[in-house]
């Protein structure tokens, strides 16, 4: 403010100064040209003392003005831009701070629904392990039971088949050596000789 007010009171003190000759020529032509011989009216030493004067008098009302009324003026227009730009500043770095929570909250939101995601898919993908765990148990055990079941059929099958197949064995042994001997042989002596052919 200060460098401000010297600044204006130099330009102040250059401008009287500049226009002291246009106000001395004005007062020459207004006293009928008595300084017309002397030169410039500047350089004149009698009129010294009022230059002066009102070099100090002006440069003391301009000096009075930009002090107390633009000077003033101008450093509450300065603060006020200012504190706006601070203020504007400040908001600037709230809503940059916002923008990041929200960034960080959407990013967890995103980690926590992939993570979300990944747990029901592997909590699915177990259950569906397990269902078809037990399913195949399920079906192995119902194989096995018709597998057994299917084997104590044949087993009792072969049992009939081959107790029956014993039978006339023992009856076709016995009718053959009836036939060829004419030797009577008891039943189970044919069944007998039937069992201990098979088992060789």
């Amino acid at each position: 403010m200060r460098a401000l007010m010297k600044t204006l009171a130099a330009s102040t003190a250059v401008a009287v100064l500049s226009a002291l000759p246009a106000f001395a020529a004005g007062g020459e032509a207004a006293h009928g040209g008595e300084h017309a011989k002397g030169g410039l009216p500047q350089m004149n030493a009698e009129t010294f003392p009022s230059q002066i004067f009102w070099l100090v008098v002006t440069f003391a009302v301009l000096y009075f003005v930009i002090s107390r009324i633009a000077a003033p003026r101008i450093s509450t227009v300065i603060e006020e831009r200012r504190d706006r730009v601070a203020d504007d500043l400040d908001r600037a770095a709230e809503f940059k701070a916002q923008a990041e929570a929200a960034i960080k909250a959407y990013e967890k939101a995103v980690a926590d629904a992939r993570a979300k995601a990944r747990a029901v898919s592997d909590e699915t993908r177990r259950k569906a392990k397990a269902e078809a765990d037990r399913r195949r148990a399920d079906m192995d055990a119902k194989l096995a039971d018709e597998l057994a079941a299917a084997e104590a059929r044949i087993a009792s099958r072969k049992a009939a088949v081959l107790s029956g197949l014993k039978a006339l064995a023992a009856e076709a042994a016995t009718a053959a050596v009836e036939r060829l001997t004419a030797i009577n042989v008891a039943a189970g002596e044919a069944e007998a000789a039937v069992d201990a052919a098979l088992k060789r």
